[in-house]
């Protein structure tokens, strides 16, 4: 009984209340930690498996990175059409955590079997993989999230299930590139840059096989553990064609989607951009027993001190000064410390040093939006069942798959672009020149200090507020006491 109560108070929860219960907060959060096993070894990794352990064309690799998550992210929409035209005992978002795992699985490990050469045949094998991945991952992907806004509809209690979701989530993708960088680093140091590319490409493909063993039955208990308990009252049927005339009447959603859109770039140096730059431009810098490769690791850890300080902080940020001012504010910070970063440089120790102290900041606003843009969207669902009847959270919560796969389309292709800009050669660390460097090092920090100053711009004009939307889920519940009376 002590544990129970710590739990409800930790969560924010209530006994007995019939709402959201610990133990499905915890289920839905480790489905996504095992979610992002899977999604950061595709979203950081298969990249720089493609250019330095098969060693396909870096242009060909970047176009393929946009064209294909962009494709992606059009699905989403259709997906979330889907998920709102589901009809099951088990309700519209959970059935896909139960029937998607295996076939996900799948895919991850086909993307990286070390069979594939560089020739133009085997490059089109991966690339048509690699976009049936995409639209596999997205049948689990989209109404996970849907889920959230399924399990609760009141506001603090869904930002504490999404803060810790997120942190999850975090833990998650941290502990893959906190694992490969190191061991693909001692890989690469063992090895001649003639000779490394086989022993590569077997070492991403077993780090696929075991990430991907760990993640899946993590889904199985975020469908076992979980119940959805809003739905709407609408027995027909939604036409894809009605669902994306329903996004336009979302005013608060169209604002989200615009400022996750403009801010697409600003994670570039969390994806392959990051691992290139240590690898090839960090080639001669040791830090804590690490060197080039292997300090990708330190470029992804020191986002998590701000990232992990904001995520805990959301519940009394947004209590205190709400979900809008927080994103505004702190991408704002965000944004000024990145430019700093890019006028003070890389080349010195100083500059090191400014740059590691500046990735710590940066990951406040990363840490606010990761959970606010959820909550946020989840809010909108009661915003679209106001103006509409009509909750929409498949269609709603693909819009937020979408700016993911925006995000990740940007990361992935602005850092291959760079790294093709650059002029690098595979495994050749010391073929790259100072100029080839500096490319490197724009195309990650001032690009991302730009999209970060422009995430906020749409924010100015978001007025669904918690004290609207606390109103509107009263009206809602009128609505619904009003229409069983009624039947009765």
């Amino acid at each position: 009984m002590a544990q129970k109560a710590f739990l409800h108070k930790l969560l924010g929860t209530t006994p007995n209340d019939g709402d959201i219960q610990p133990k499905e907060i915890i289920s839905y959060s480790i489905a996504g930690f095992g979610q992002n096993l899977i999604c950061t070894v595709i979203g950081s990794y298969l990249t720089i498996f493609m250019t330095d352990a098969i060693g396909f064309p870096a242009l060909s690799v970047a176009f393929l990175m946009l064209f294909a998550r962009l494709f992606d992210a059009l699905n989403d929409p259709i997906m979330g059409s889907i998920v709102d035209r589901t009809r099951s005992p088990w309700g519209k978002c959970r059935p896909y955590l139960k029937w998607m795992p295996i076939p996900i699985a799948i895919m991850t490990i086909a993307c990286f079997l070390p069979v594939y050469n560089s020739s133009k045949l085997s490059f089109g094998l991966i690339s048509a993989v690699y976009i049936l991945w995409g639209i596999i991952y997205t049948v689990a992907d989209v109404p996970y999230w849907g889920l959230s806004s399924a399990l609760t509809s009141d506001t603090y209690k869904r930002g504490n299930l999404l803060t810790v979701a997120r942190l999850a989530c975090t833990l998650g993708g941290g502990l893959v590139t906190i694992i490969i960088p190191q061991i693909t680093a001692f890989v690469t140091s063992v090895n001649t840059a003639e000779t490394v590319q086989r022993p590569l490409a077997f070492t991403y493909f077993f780090a696929a096989v075991a990430f991907t063993v760990i993640a899946i039955p993590m889904f199985y208990l975020g469908f076992r553990n979980t119940k959805e308990r809003m739905t709407d009252n609408c027995s027909e049927v939604p036409s894809l064609k009605h669902n994306l005339k329903l996004l336009f009447k979302n005013t608060p959603l169209l604002l989200i989607v615009l400022s996750g859109v403009l801010g697409s770039a600003k994670m570039a140096y969390a994806y392959t951009g990051g691992l290139y730059f240590a690898k090839y431009v960090l080639a001669d810098v040791t830090f804590m027993g690490m060197t080039g490769e292997g300090l990708y690791t330190i470029i992804t850890l020191a986002v998590v001190p701000g990232g992990l300080a904001a995520s805990l902080a959301v519940p009394w940020f947004t209590r205190h000064f709400g979900k809008k001012a927080t994103l505004i504010w702190s991408n704002l910070m965000g944004s000024a410390v990145m430019f700093i970063m890019f006028f003070v440089g890389y080349r010195s120790s100083t500059g090191l040093i400014v740059a590691l102290v500046g990735m710590v900041l940066v990951g406040i606003p990363q840490g606010f939006t990761n959970i606010i843009n959820y909550a946020m969207i989840a809010d909108s669902v009661e915003y679209l069942e106001w103006k509409t009847g009509e909750r929409a959270e498949g269609i709603c919560f693909a819009m937020q798959t979408l700016i993911n796969k925006i995000g990740m389309a940007a990361g992935a292709f602005i850092g291959v672009l760079a790294y093709y800009m650059a002029g690098v050669t595979p495994n050749n660390p010391g073929m790259l020149d100072e100029k080839g460097k500096d490319i490197l090092w724009a195309m990650l920090v001032l690009l991302g200090a730009l999209s970060m100053l422009f995430t906020a711009v749409p924010m100015f004009f978001y007025t669904f507020t918690e004290k609207r939307q606390k109103e509107v889920v009263a009206i809602l519940a009128a609505r619904k006491a009003a229409q069983s009376n009624n039947e009765q």
